[in-house]
Formats: structure tokens, C-alpha cells, sequence
């Protein structure tokens, strides 16, 4: 698959909360950084997600905010 995205992680699920709707996973992307991402139980299903899964993360955003 090719995408436009140009800020992808790759990583490996380490972590997955799941809710009746919505699931919160947890990605390590080396280096001793994770990231997290919400995405809907639906697609965790449909992408057969679960602790181990090999992941890229897509980051497509219009603004990042930093604060100290």
C-alpha cells in the first residue's frame, strides 16, 4: 500500500485496551518511545491486532503542539 502520509512509525503493539467502542493501543516505536492511538474496536478486529502485532503508525495532522 502506498500512502501520502509522510510521518510513519513503525512499531510493535505492546498494549491494547479495549471498550465497547473505541480501544486504546500502545505502540513501541524503539528507542524507549511509545505512542498510543484510539481507534475503534471494530478496527482492531478487522486489522487482527493484538500484543506482538508488527504496526506502522500514520501521524497526519494539520498541527502539533508542544508545551514545556
Amino acid at each position: 500500500m502506498k500512502i501520502s502520509a509522510r510521518n510513519a512509525l513503525s512499531g510493535k503493539v505492546v498494549e491494547i485496551k479495549r471498550g465497547a467502542v473505541a480501544a486504546q493501543v500502545r505502540v513501541d516505536i524503539g528507542g524507549g518511545n511509545v505512542i498510543t492511538s484510539m481507534v475503534t474496536a471494530d478496527a482492531v478486529d478487522d486489522l487482527g491486532l493484538e500484543v506482538g502485532s508488527e504496526v506502522t503508525a500514520v501521524v497526519k495532522a494539520t498541527e502539533v503542539m508542544l508545551a514545556t
